[in-house]
């Protein structure tokens, strides 16, 4: 098996070395294409305004100077066309990507790009506990927990052009509790809040603190199971269509 590894973090992030170490349980034949830095919320961005460089980090690994989507165009339309790869798999993401997180998530859109292609993709992201924990931020259970949550994954058949999001809670190995497929959450928008201050020149400024999250009566989301402390695991498909309005727009346009 043939196996792609990017991320939204960058090339040299903790996690790339986290999902590089899962990867191996897998396969022998691993390439590295990651953005050469962090691109967090960079979301289904790609570069059209400049030219993209490559740059080669070791044998099948490659940085690029750009988003996660032009990292997986890069592997998939260049370095790789003669030999796609089998599996995309990104993450390890510092820090969950859950909810209406994934259409903003580098992580799951590098994943989004890769069911684009026809191309089994997973999304990984690690949560942690407090936000000022920066290169700090422990991966236990994704290391520990890893293998045994994408082997069942990587055996079965992907639907095409979906994708697999899977996020581990922010516990040590041991206190995980177990593994649930759950839909994607969504948080109350109006909780969006933002930190303002003024910086030493006295110019005001402000930076966006996520709220807290909406519970449900089942605990049936991403956001909860998380909370709970579970690995989630949520499938996901690129057809944005609400087919539930089409009839009712069909018939706004009847002559």
């Amino acid at each position: 098996m043939r196996i792609l590894l990017t991320n939204d973090d960058g090339f040299d992030a903790p996690g790339m070395k986290v999902l590089l170490d899962i990867a191996q349980h897998f396969s022998n034949d691993i390439w590295i294409v990651a953005p050469s830095d962090e691109n967090s919320g960079a979301g289904h961005s790609l570069t059209i305004t400049r030219p993209l460089r490559v740059r080669k980090r070791g044998d099948q690994q490659y940085s690029v100077d750009g988003t996660p989507t032009d990292s997986v165009m890069m592997a998939v339309a260049k370095i790789m066309k003669d030999g796609l790869p089998d599996l995309i798999l990104s993450g390890v993401n510092r820090g969950a990507n859950l909810g209406e997180d994934v259409t903003y998530s580098g992580t799951a859109s590098a994943a989004m790009e890769g069911a684009l292609a026809g191309i089994p993709s997973i999304a990984i992201s690690q949560a942690y506990a407090r936000g000022e924990m920066g290169d700090d931020v422990p991966f236990e259970a994704a290391l520990q927990w890893g293998e045994r949550v994408l082997r069942p994954l990587i055996k079965q058949s992907m639907d095409h052009r979906t994708l697999v999001n899977i996020n581990f809670p922010a516990l040590p190995a041991s206190e995980v509790k177990g593994i649930r497929v759950v839909s994607q959450g969504i948080r109350d928008y109006g909780r969006m809040q933002f930190i303002s201050n003024r910086d030493p020149r006295g110019f005001e400024y402000h930076w966006l603190n996520l709220g807290p999250m909406v519970e449900t009566p089942a605990h049936s989301t991403d956001l909860e199971a998380i909370a709970d402390g579970y690995v989630s695991i949520t499938p996901l498909h690129l057809d944005l269509t609400h087919y539930e309005s089409m009839d009712r727009l069909h018939k706004l346009y009847e002559t």
